[in-house]
């Protein structure tokens, strides 16, 4: 008796639909989704870690043959995070979209005015799968970090304020991570334009008694004596996740080598590592 092996199945999933994608740069998004044949259909965006219930559902109306379009206002608060792109048919089945062109250029350089109460941005991407995600921040008030630059003992920060004003006494604190409440604070001082501010962090207080592998420290902007600490971050920009893009030197300090980076939400921090022995 002869067998024969099974044939493997060839069969493959639809593709997913394409979406172009325009940001503007008040923070809004337009979804152009391509050759799809619904027509009863909405793209809904679902933000890691949210609780059932809180997609933002857009619906999609027809814009030319073969194409729907939805628009994500600047004017809706979408909450910080990653949020997946889905296209949900008229009967409820979903489908993940893949990115098609994505016109980011309105985000290049952008320059809110500085009294802007709230800073929204929104970047669209391909996630490490391919499908499209959308990066949410929402800040009121922002202190944006521009030009970064060392001496070898220390990192000069230069930035911008928007949303509140910069007071005679502001500072910067660089809080260990972790719920030690050790913190390091020095001065920060207008400069240039109105919101621009610089200061100096030297590295060897961040270094000093490291106990562990690592300290990782938090940057926060202290306008005045009344005003909300702000994070410092780099968010104004069409570039999404800043770790692999802007790598900064390390420096010994003691026993440590210490450089700032940017973590997964683009702000601003300091990383300690011990040296290995």
């Amino acid at each position: 008796m002869t067998t024969t092996a099974a044939s493997p199945d060839t069969g493959s999933a639809p593709a997913a639909p394409r979406v172009d994608c325009i940001a503007d740069s008040a923070g809004g998004v337009t979804f152009d989704v391509i050759a799809t044949a619904e027509t009863d259909a909405t793209l809904v965006l679902r933000r890691h870690g949210a609780n059932p219930g809180a997609d933002v559902r857009l619906p999609l109306t027809p814009a030319a043959a073969g194409l729907l379009r939805a628009v994500l206002p600047s004017t809706v608060d979408l909450a910080e995070g990653v949020w997946d792109a889905w296209l949900c048919s008229g009967e409820g089945a979903e489908q993940r979209l893949e990115p098609g062109v994505r016109d980011l250029r309105a985000l290049v350089d952008r320059a809110p005015g500085p009294d802007a109460e709230r800073i929204a941005v929104r970047i669209p991407y391909p996630a490490a799968s391919g499908a499209l995600v959308v990066r949410s921040w929402l800040r009121r008030p922002h202190a944006e970090t521009g030009t970064i630059g060392f001496d070898g003992a220390s990192v000069t920060v230069q930035g911008r304020l928007y949303g509140t004003e910069l007071g005679p006494d502001a500072a910067v604190e660089a809080r260990l991570r972790g719920g030690s409440g050790r913190v390091h604070r020095v001065a920060a001082s207008a400069e240039g334009e109105s919101g621009g501010f610089t200061f100096t962090l030297p590295y060897a207080p961040l270094a000093e008694g490291l106990d562990a592998k690592e300290w990782l420290w938090d940057l926060w902007l202290l306008p005045g004596p009344d005003g909300p600490a702000v994070r410092l971050a780099r968010i104004l920009d069409d570039v999404p996740l800043k770790q692999a893009i802007f790598v900064y030197p390390g420096t010994k300090a003691g026993s440590a080598v210490v450089r700032p980076y940017y973590t997964g939400a683009n702000d601003l921090s300091v990383r300690v590592d011990a040296v290995r022995t």
